[in-house]
C-alpha cells in the first residue's frame, strides 16, 4: 500500500481495528441470515507527510449507493450549523443572486436550502440517490455523481464555475484526494472561495476518536498535510477556523494561489505552530493510539456485562457509523444492547451491521423504560440529552463512552 497523497510506501501503523462491515451497511431482516462481508480496517500513517489513511478495501461507488441511508437533516445540530454557515459566508464574502454555489457531498440538500432561501443560485454534487432525490424534492438541483477532476471540466463547458465551492465532511471520503483537490482548482472561479470542513486528526488522537475510523473515511486529516496536499494543486488556504462540529474539526478557506485578493490570516500560521508544538509533525505522535482504544473496548464491555448480571436493560441511542465502528471493535451484539432508537425514517426497522441490534422508533424508549441509554453519536450528545432528558422520570441514565466511559 502507498500513500494516496505522497505516494511513499506505508508500513508505520496507526491502528488495527480488525475487521468490520461497511458502517452505513444497514442490514434488512431477510438479510440477518445471510452471509456479512467484512473488511480490514486497519489504518495507517505515512511517515513521509503524515497523512494517516485505510486503503480503499471496499469501493467508494459501493459505499455511497443508492441505498445510502445517512441523511443530514436530521440533526437539528447540524441543521443549525449550517445555516449560521450560510448566513456567515454571505455576510464576509457578499454572496448573492449572482453568485454560483456549489457544494460537493450536498446530501439532502440539508445546506444549499438555505442559501437558495436567500436567492443565491445552487447546485448539488451528490453521488447517492437516496439523498439526491430528497434534495431534488426540496427544490435544490442535484447531480448524481462523484466529483473529481473530470466532472470539474463538466462543469467549466456549461459555464457553471463556482464562486463558492464548499464540502463538509467529503475531504476524508474520497479515495484519490489529489484528483479531487484538482478538481476544485478547475472548478472554481479566479477569485473564487473554497471551504472545506473535516474531523481533526489532533482531536481524534487526543480525545480517542477511534470510532470515527471507517471504511468511508479514507483519511484522517491535519491541518499541516491538507495544506501540502492544496498547494501541489495550485491552491492557498488563506484561513482556518477550529469548530466544534464532529468532536472537534477544521474549517479551511482556500483560493487559488494566484489569486491576489485575500490575504493570508495569521491563524494559519498559528494553526501549523499549534500542531507543530503537539508533536503532530514527528512519527512518535501517531504511536500508541491502539492502547487507547483498547482502554475505551474493556470499559464499555465491563460496564455492558456488569448491567447485563444485574438484570438491568441497556438501549442506545443514534444509529450513527461512528457507534457501528465502536459496537463491531467491542464485540457488542444485541444481548447486551437490546435496541438502538434513531430519528430517520430510513434506518427504523433496519439493523446494525455485524451486531443485528435493531433500529426503532424514540417511542421504544418511552415503552421500554431502559436504565442506561448509551449515546452513540457523542458528538451531538447535547441534543440528545435534551431531546430524551424524560428518562430521568424513571431514574434512567445516559452513558457516552469517548473520549472515555462516562455516565450521568
Amino acid at each position: 500500500m502507498k500513500c494516496r497523497f505522497c505516494q511513499n510506501p506505508l508500513s508505520r501503523e496507526f491502528i488495527d481495528l480488525v475487521n468490520s462491515p461497511p458502517s452505513n451497511s444497514y442490514l434488512r431482516a431477510e438479510q440477518l441470515d445471510e452471509p456479512e462481508v467484512f473488511y480490514p480496517l486497519g489504518v495507517f500513517v505515512c511517515e513521509k507527510c503524515f497523512l494517516v489513511q485505510i486503503d480503499e478495501f471496499k469501493k467508494a461507488d459501493e459505499i455511497f449507493d443508492e441505498t445510502y441511508a445517512y441523511f443530514s437533516s436530521f440533526s437539528r445540530t447540524w441543521l443549525e450549523h449550517s445555516k449560521k454557515y450560510v448566513e456567515m459566508m454571505c455576510r464576509r464574502f457578499g454572496f448573492d443572486e449572482t453568485s454560483q454555489v456549489i457544494e460537493i457531498a450536498s446530501n439532502d440538500g440539508y445546506l444549499l436550502q438555505f442559501f437558495q432561501q436567500r436567492n443565491v443560485p445552487v447546485l448539488g454534487i451528490e453521488p447517492t440517490l437516496s439523498t439526491a432525490q430528497a434534495a431534488r424534492d426540496k427544490g435544490v438541483e442535484t447531480w448524481t455523481e462523484f466529483f473529481g477532476a473530470e466532472l470539474a471540466e463538466k462543469l467549466v463547458e456549461k459555464n457553471l464555475q463556482a464562486n463558492l465551492l464548499l464540502g463538509n465532511n467529503v475531504l476524508a471520503h474520497v479515495p484519490n484526494i489529489n484528483d479531487f483537490v484538482a478538481g476544485l482548482k478547475i472548478a472554481l472561479k479566479p477569485e473564487g472561495v473554497v471551504t472545506m470542513e473535516f474531523p481533526h486528526l489532533l482531536q481524534l488522537v487526543e480525545n480517542n476518536q477511534f470510532d470515527t475510523i471507517y471504511h468511508e473515511h479514507f483519511s484522517y486529516l491535519s491541518f499541516y498535510t491538507v495544506k501540502q496536499i492544496f498547494i501541489t494543486q495550485g491552491l492557498e488556504i488563506f484561513d482556518v477556523e477550529e469548530i466544534s462540529t464532529h468532536g472537534g474539526s477544521l474549517r479551511i478557506f482556500a483560493k487559488h494561489a494566484e489569486d491576489k485578493s485575500k490575504s493570508v490570516s495569521l491563524k494559519v500560521e498559528n494553526l501549523w505552530r499549534k500542531e507543530a508544538e503537539r508533536g503532530m509533525l514527528d512519527l512518535s505522535y501517531y504511536l500508541g493510539f491502539q492502547q487507547k482504544a483498547d482502554k475505551i473496548k474493556y470499559d464499555l464491555l465491563d460496564f455492558l456485562v456488569e448491567q447485563k448480571r444485574a438484570g438491568k436493560k441497556v438501549a442506545a441511542y443514534g444509529a450513527a457509523a461512528k457507534g457501528n465502528t465502536l459496537l463491531n471493535y467491542c464485540g457488542v451484539k444485541k444481548d447486551l444492547i437490546e435496541f438502538v432508537a434513531d430519528a430517520s425514517p430510513h434506518k427504523q426497522g433496519l439493523f446494525l451491521p455485524a451486531s443485528h441490534i435493531p433500529i426503532v422508533d424514540e417511542s421504544f424508549i418511552k415503552r421500554e423504560k431502559p436504565d442506561f441509554v448509551i449515546i452513540l453519536p457523542w458528538n451531538i450528545k447535547e441534543e440528545v440529552v435534551e431531546q430524551l432528558n424524560y428518562i430521568r422520570q424513571w431514574n434512567g441514565k445516559f452513558v457516552v463512552a469517548i473520549p472515555s466511559l462516562e455516565i450521568y
